[in-house]
């Protein structure tokens, strides 16, 4: 069962606090303490290769923890385990005190009894992690949450690197090293005895009547995960290798102090937790796979600057501190980032049930990458200089081969599985766009927020800061109980570009059970968007008692252009006493751009006692039908800024009249000059043109349209619709309607822009 959110909160903030610990005691005891210890003894490139090796030996013992979980507890392995492989290192204590005695080699063999012990127990008790991590981190934030548990891991480790650097110094004393594995095997089982606090994770089936060679077969029968063991494969290797040869490098081709080369471990502790926060920022929206080819890329960007280091530059001493402490930070950056985010990557991919086995099957291929990689390096550093090259040279045939299995792996990586994630070019557009990178920030701030009138105010800036990475968070708010929270959410949604097929279906659902409140907007969205599978919902809601619901299905409707629903949507505007849905039901009508809905236009308009604007959205409708209302709606603003009805009156003739001029002027400027009476188009053209202001002036003016009525049915049906040619003709002549300051000025405007379409054939 899962941990109830106060259970599953207490149980990350112990385990929050064994990390800490528990990366303590690896850096005192297993990072590069151990490395240049073993260089201080004179070590070969092969030993060093060896125990850098044993690190990843650790991972063949799972099988063995595998057995124990069968009948003993996850947490309770995992406890012991820890603390045992801290008291395993107690031999390393006494390598120190051995030679300082002049016995060498003996110290050499107690380092790789205490080192190969560490991380033999230690494979036994990594069995548990999977399980444990799965348990906490579930959830949306899943690779958030995975990710602080790197970033807390990064710091501590900086904070002892910095310790080692400051204790070691230029040349420090043997002895010292013996006091810091100390330091490590306190701090180990204090980590080890404060794990058992945290609850046993709900793994229902440990593997126990499963075969290990079974469930292999079943992990490589998928091509999602074989590709992806192949991918960590050459990853591993990679990052294994690069990073523990780099300390080698510093020490042997710049002859770098233990105290310097620990320093530099703090630039790469930087680097580790520099990614780590940015993976903890981006990986619930964007997803693991595109992170994980941008960590392989810095890692192999990293990579390249060794292959070709000048040698003239090695003697720089400020040249290799600059250069040293960049390679420590970006290798770090890449390959220990592409390390986290690939565990993250794999525990999505593999379900819950095989957690345990195919836990094993990872860490099995990140051993045999780790152990054969690092031996078989520290053999090729060793051949290399045994047939006479310099170590210089020898460096950079290694990472010569690193890069090669990098750029491999990234080969292969295009075909990863992308489990919800971005595509790499979607990824690195939202990492360079500031709008999606502060759409990020308050999702993550909306996230950790309690507080409803904070929440409030971050979802009205989401509304102002459109990104489709929001549509998650959004839907969530969605179902906020409190009606402030859950009308911001749908504001923001609806400055979206695109809706994602959850967001169309959460937006439908909401049309059905929130009439009253939130269902108009949804109703506006799904309009707006295009979401053609609402339009059934849509046709039964313009009958809904919600008028404001029943007036956004209507425009929604429009939007969508359901020609089939239009006579309804004419029916319910005529019908309606409602001012609200009587003005939405003409807008929509007006959007359609039916000529054939005119009719029920002015039908709308002759009606007694019109709702205030209400005559003003017909003639705005009657101008989009008529597809002129980009070039009418100033004028009829201008027209509504008069201070009184006879200011207004004695503004429709001088308006209309301007048009007309304007009309007639086109006509001089553009056929005014041609004399060609054989034309008998040009003539007739002639003549509309010459008799237009007189007849626009006596329409405008108000009286008779007889004139007007004429000159619109003298037009050419081609340049102006027939059905509306005859329509406006007939109301010229109506004198209800043509009483109607408005509708003169509409059509003025139209007749002098049928005429102006009709010159421009000639032009």
């Amino acid at each position: 069962m899962a941990l109830s959110p106060y259970r599953l909160s207490k149980a990350r903030e112990l385990y929050n606090l064994f990390n800490v610990f528990n990366s303590l005691s690896w850096n005192f005891l297993v990072g590069s303490v151990i490395t240049l210890f073993i260089m201080r003894l004179q070590a070969s490139s092969t030993f060093i290769g060896l125990i850098n090796a044993l690190l990843y030996v650790s991972f063949f013992f799972l099988p063995l923890g595998k057995i124990l979980a069968r009948r003993f507890s996850i947490v309770g392995i995992f406890s012991l385990a820890w603390i045992g492989r801290a008291l395993g290192m107690v031999s390393v204590v006494i390598a120190p005190f051995a030679a300082l005695a002049g016995h060498r080699d003996l110290a050499l063999l107690l380092t790789v009894l205490g080192v190969g012990l560490f991380h033999i127990i230690r494979g036994i008790g990594m069995i548990s992690n999977n399980p444990i991590l799965s348990s906490l981190s579930e959830g949306p934030d899943r690779g958030s949450y995975m990710t602080q548990i790197q970033i807390i891991n990064s710091a501590t480790g900086m904070f002892s690197s910095f310790a080692i650097a400051v204790l070691l110094g230029r040349d420090p004393p043997l002895i010292l090293y013996a006091i810091i594995i100390i330091m490590g095997i306190i701090t180990g089982v204090t980590s080890g005895a404060m794990v058992r606090g945290i609850p046993e994770p709900p793994v229902e089936d440990r593997g126990g009547g499963t075969r290990f060679s079974v469930v292999f077969r079943e992990a490589l029968a998928q091509p999602g995960i074989k590709l992806f063991v192949v991918i960590l494969f050459f990853v591993a290797l990679a990052s294994g290798v690069s990073r523990a040869f780099l300390v080698v490098y510093s020490r042997e081709i710049f002859n770098q102090s233990d105290g310097m080369v620990s320093l530099y471990t703090v630039f790469g502790g930087l680097g580790n937790l520099m990614i780590g926060m940015v993976i903890k920022f981006l990986v619930d929206r964007i997803g693991a796979k595109p992170i994980f080819i941008i960590c392989i890329i810095t890692g192999l960007a990293s990579m390249i600057p060794i292959v070709f280091f000048p040698s003239d530059a090695v003697d720089n001493g400020t040249t290799a501190v600059l250069f040293l402490s960049f390679l420590f930070f970006v290798m770090n950056f890449g390959f220990l980032g592409s390390e986290g985010i690939a565990q993250t990557y794999f525990l999505a991919l593999v379900p819950l049930r095989l957690m345990l086995d195919m836990g094993i099957i990872y860490f099995f291929i990140f051993g045999l990458a780790g152990a054969g990689g690092s031996f078989a390096a520290g053999l090729l550093l060793d051949i290399i200089g045994g047939l006479g090259f310099s170590k210089f040279i020898a460096f950079k045939v290694l990472y010569t081969v690193l890069i090669a299995m990098t750029v491999l792996a990234l080969v292969l990586q295009r075909r990863l599985t992308p489990l919800g994630a971005l595509p790499l070019r979607g990824a690195l557009e939202v990492i360079f766009s500031f709008r999606d990178l502060k759409a990020i920030t308050l999702l993550d701030r909306l996230s950790k927020t309690s507080d409803s009138r904070e929440e409030e105010a971050l979802l009205g800036q989401l509304h102002e800061s459109p990104s489709q990475l929001a549509v998650k968070g959004l839907l969530v708010r969605a179902r906020s109980p409190r009606l402030a929270i859950r009308l911001e959410s749908l504001r923001a949604m609806e400055n979206l570009k695109t809706l994602g097929e959850d967001a169309e279906k959460a937006l439908i659902e909401d049309l059905i059970h929130n009439p009253y409140t939130t269902a108009y907007i949804s109703a506006r969205i799904l309009g707006n968007h295009g979401v053609f599978a609402a339009i059934p919902i849509l046709r039964e809601l313009t009958a809904s008692e919600d008028y404001m619901l029943a007036g956004e299905a209507m425009l929604a409707l429009a939007r969508l252009q359901d020609e089939n629903f239009l006579p309804t949507i004419e029916e319910i505007t005529l019908a309606t006493q409602n001012p609200r849905l009587k003005i939405m039901g003409v807008e929509a009508i007006g959007l359609y751009g039916s000529v054939n809905s005119i009719g029920s236009l002015l039908d709308i308009l002759k009606s007694a006692d019109p709702p205030p604007y209400l005559r003003d959205e017909v003639v705005l409708a009657l101008a989009s039908v008529l597809d002129i209302q980009n070039l009418f709606y100033p004028v009829l603003v201008r027209f509504l800024e008069a201070r009184d009805p006879s200011e207004a009156a004695g503004l429709v003739p001088t308006l209309a009249m301007d048009e007309a001029e304007a009309a007639f002027e086109f006509y001089k400027s553009t056929l005014g000059h041609r004399r060609d009476r054989r034309n008998p188009e040009l003539v007739r053209i002639s003549g509309q043109a010459k008799n237009i202001q007189a007849v626009i002036h006596a329409f405008a003016g108000g009286q008779d349209g007889a004139a007007l009525s004429a000159w619109i049915l003298g037009l050419p049906p081609e340049h102006c619709n027939p059905m509306a040619q005859a329509i406006l003709a007939e109301a010229a002549l109506d004198n209800d309607l043509s009483g109607l300051p408005r509708l003169r000025l509409l059509i003025s405007y139209w007749a002098a822009h049928c005429l102006r379409r009709w010159i421009q054939q000639f032009k």
